[in-house]
Formats: C-alpha cells, structure tokens, sequence
C-alpha cells in the first residue's frame, strides 16, 4: 500500500489507474478509522464494483467553525495505515493543510438551502466546507465511484445534488450505517465519551427503534413519532437533544406524514459530544 501526500502525485497515480482501464472507488474519510470506514472499502470491492481502492485520510479544517474540536480531532496515522492496509486499500492519500488549502484559496463551493437544515442550523459553515473538499478529492483522485456510510445522510444527499448539478462523473454509493453491538453508531468522536456517557449513548438507537417500531404499527404522523423519541431520549441524564427531524431524501424538506424516502435524522450532545444518528423508511 502506497501513501501520497501531494495532490499532484496522487493525481499522477490515479492517471496511471485510469489507462491501464481499472475502476477506481474513493473513500474520503477524516482517519482514526473504524469498522464502519473499512466497510466503505469493501463496499467498493465487493462485486467487482472497483479494482483499486484509495482512502484520503484528512481533517478537513473548512468543515469546522472556530468552536468546534478541529485542533482535537482524533488523528493517528500509523494505526489508520496498519487497517487501510488490512482492508485491501491501494493507496492513502494524506495531505496537509497547506496542499488542499493555500494561503490564496478564495473557491468554495456551496448546495444551495440544503445545508442550512439539520446539522447545517448550528453548524452554518459546514456543508460548504464538505462539498469542497469533495469536489477537490474527486478532482485530484478522480474516482469512477466514492463511498459514503449513511451516518453521515445528510452529507450524503447533500453531495449527491451537488454530483447531480455539477455533472461530475463519479456514481456515489451510500453504505448502511456500522453500529456497535448495542446498536450505537460508529464514529470517531465516540472515543470522546466518559463510561457514564457511553452508555447514555445508546439513546440515539434507542429513539429511531421506537420511531421504526411505531411507523410499524401504522404511525405516520412525524410530530407524534418526535415526541416518542424525545421521550426516549430525556430519560437519558447526560443527553440534551440539537435536534429530532423528519425531512424528505430528496430535498430535506420538512415532512409532516411519514411516507417512503423518509428520513428521520437526530442529533444529540451526550455531555459535549456532539452525536448524529437515522434512519431511512
């Protein structure tokens, strides 16, 4: 496994991909990997979807506003290498800072109202920054397919419609979401979480049950499935709730019945970690 650090030569690697008529699968990812990030790389194995695999590994500083844990963000490149290794990766792409960003950059490229929904309504900066690091990866990379994990949906959906306006030549693949054995979602930020915390953690699971349970029995309401999973969530002293939505896939607009392509999306500080967590009907 090769690891690249400049744009320039992993734009030559992926050239030297390109001609010899392999399919190249990107997984972009912000490192300290776990089961859920080496998923993505078989996903993009599996059936014969890709023939070589690179993972960019980068936190990327424009998805950050000035009190976020950017400068704390878990980072451990050793580690991170030893398992894109033993998850078939070819190549890592890691650059610096000053490789994605110069100090002349002024281009940002931003979706349009949605990325002020959800995640976006408290993090106001984000999205903007996660479609141009995107779009810089896929230009530098240039992938035939990149995988995402439904974790991240609202990321996905939003990357999905810039692909779509930008006609950019990359088929994006959404991987279901990886979840420890009591069902909380894997992330990188999970490592944050005292034991007492850890264990409150598991309420974000716990609310989308109780959501899909009653969406079972017939619910369709979406205000009286939010009050059931607020419910669920106070019981849990360390959780304080950002936010319980009900949006469309398509458009992330607010839905008040709950139909197919439904997405039910939360977001929850456990103490001063911040978790997201959904579910797709």
């Amino acid at each position: 496994m090769q690891i690249i650090r400049k744009p320039k030569d992993m734009q030559s690697w992926s050239d030297s991909v390109r001609r010899t008529g392999f399919r190249l699968g990107l997984v972009p990812t912000m490192g300290y990997l776990h089961d859920g990030h080496l998923s993505l790389a078989a996903i993009a194995r599996e059936q014969g979807r890709c023939d070589k695999i690179a993972m960019s590994i980068f936190v990327n500083p424009a998805q950050f506003a000035p009190n976020e844990d950017f400068a704390r963000y878990p980072r451990d490149l050793e580690r991170d290498c030893d398992l894109a290794r033993s998850a078939g990766v070819d190549v890592v792409f890691h650059p610096d800072v000053t490789g994605m960003y110069s100090s002349q950059f002024r281009t940002y490229i931003e979706v349009e109202t949605m990325g002020n929904v959800l995640c976006g309504r408290t993090r106001p900066t984000h999205f903007r920054g996660v479609t141009t690091v995107v779009a810089k990866l896929f230009n530098i990379v240039k992938p035939h397919a990149a995988v995402f994990g439904q974790k991240d949906a609202q990321q996905f959906i939003i990357l999905q419609r810039m692909v779509h306006d930008l006609n950019m030549d990359v088929e994006m693949i959404r991987a279901p979401i990886v979840r420890e054995p009591d069902g909380l979602a894997m992330s990188s930020r999970n490592k944050y979480l005292s034991p007492e915390e850890r264990r409150d953690a598991v309420c974000l699971y716990e609310a989308l049950k109780t959501a899909e349970a009653l969406i079972g029995n017939g619910e369709t309401n979406a205000d009286q499935a939010i009050q059931a999973m607020k419910q669920v969530i106070q019981r849990r002293q360390t959780a304080q709730i950002d936010y319980i939505e009900i949006v469309d896939t398509g458009n992330l607009e607010h839905q008040s019945e709950i139909k197919k392509d439904t997405l039910i999306a939360l977001a929850v500080f456990i103490g001063k970690t911040r978790l997201i967590d959904n579910l797709i009907i």
